[in-house]
């Protein structure tokens, strides 16, 4: 094959993998993209959560959509609550955070 020939089929192949990953939407209308950014902003979270002192051995679920964080679950004060909200909020990406921890 000669240089052009080349260049032409990268060229080709360019073009097709930009339209074939561009067009890649959820039923829900939000593209690849947004979801892996959603995940990656829950898992995030959720090690931090994880790793802090203060909210040790407390399930706290998360879940994030369009860059809105929910936590739900229980915790055994304000203080814990509060530094769920801090910890989220502290994520890049982060819109909006519902908090809807209760205190047992």
């Amino acid at each position: 094959m000669t240089k052009k020939m080349n260049h032409i089929i990268f060229l080709v192949l360019m073009l097709w993998s930009t339209v074939l990953f561009t067009s890649c939407y959820t039923p829900a209308g939000r593209s690849t993209g947004e979801v892996i950014d959603d995940a990656a902003i829950t898992t995030e979270i959720k090690a931090t959560l994880l790793a802090d002192t203060v909210l040790s051995g407390i399930a706290v679920s998360v879940t994030t959509f369009e860059g809105q964080v929910t936590l739900t679950g229980a915790v055994n004060t304000a203080e814990q609550k509060h530094k769920a909200s801090t910890i989220a909020q502290s994520v890049k990406g982060v819109k909006k955070i519902d908090n809807l921890l209760k205190i047992k």
